[in-house]
């Protein structure tokens, strides 16, 4: 890349050649259009706060408040809107660290419900994870991903797709991962576990409900993460245990450095 450095790794997400680069790009050139759509848009709630008012009889400084609260409103409310569809996609373009966004969602929600969380987890020159989630009603990886935000995530007959393409170069290395992470944890503890792989999904089109399960493995909005965690039914670690995972995963498991 023309001025980059030779020893620094260029990032693809900010090259002129990427879909996050050209995203970006569009959205910008696309800024004149939203602002006159927004305008036409307040305008129709200028009309409407004018219908309104002349219906309820309003008199003349009550009705001039209504009318502009009607179009302001109305650009507002399509600004907030356009301002969601861009943030969401703040992980995919390289913008926030998807991690970053898991962890505070995880530790605000879990963190004093009997949950012990690590965050950055290895095992050495077989698997990583982002987060390690140990509580009551088990023990949970959570790794973060995004797409781009129209590839359709969706299961079809058992199968996870991601647009046309199939899911399972996805799914299957989270699966071995976590049983790589059972199997240490395990054998270090002497407690039995299976461990549940969860993914979540930052920029991508999830259906309405926001989750999907497939090939063994949970994908779904980073907000909803704790809350599935905490609807698991049923105690099947005693707090000795949770402590003794905790610790041990602490020490034996090391420090991802990514």
């Amino acid at each position: 890349m023309p001025g980059g450095s030779i020893y620094v790794q260029q990032d693809e997400k900010f090259t002129g050649s990427s879909p996050q680069w050209y995203y970006e790009k569009y959205w910008l050139e696309d800024a004149k259009i939203r602002q006159r759509s927004r305008a036409i848009k307040a305008a129709v709630g200028f009309v409407l706060g004018v219908a309104l008012a002349i219906r309820l009889e309003l008199p003349l400084l009550g009705g001039i408040v209504l009318v502009l609260a009607a179009a302001g409103l109305t650009a507002a409310v399509d600004w907030l809107l356009c301002w969601r569809a861009f943030h969401a996609t703040a992980v995919w373009r390289g913008r926030r660290k998807g991690e970053v966004i898991t962890k505070r969602l995880l530790r605000r929600s879990l963190g004093k419900n009997g949950y012990r969380l690590l965050d950055g987890r290895a095992i050495r020159g077989q698997a990583s994870i982002d987060h390690l989630v140990i509580g009551p009603a088990g023990v949970w990886i959570v790794d973060n991903e995004s797409w781009s935000p129209d590839t359709e995530i969706a299961t079809y007959n058992g199968r996870l797709f991601f647009g046309e393409k199939y899911g399972s170069k996805v799914a299957k290395p989270l699966v071995e991962t976590a049983a790589a992470f059972a199997d240490l944890l395990g054998r270090e503890t002497g407690i039995t576990l299976t461990i549940q792989p969860m993914l979540a999904v930052h920029c991508g089109n999830l259906p309405r409900e926001g989750i999907v399960s497939a090939e063994g493995v949970t994908l779904l909005k980073p907000r909803l993460v704790a809350r599935v965690i905490r609807s698991a039914e049923g105690r099947v670690l005693t707090d000795e245990q949770i402590e003794l995972l905790a610790r041990t995963a602490a020490r034996e498991l090391m420090r991802d450095p990514r």
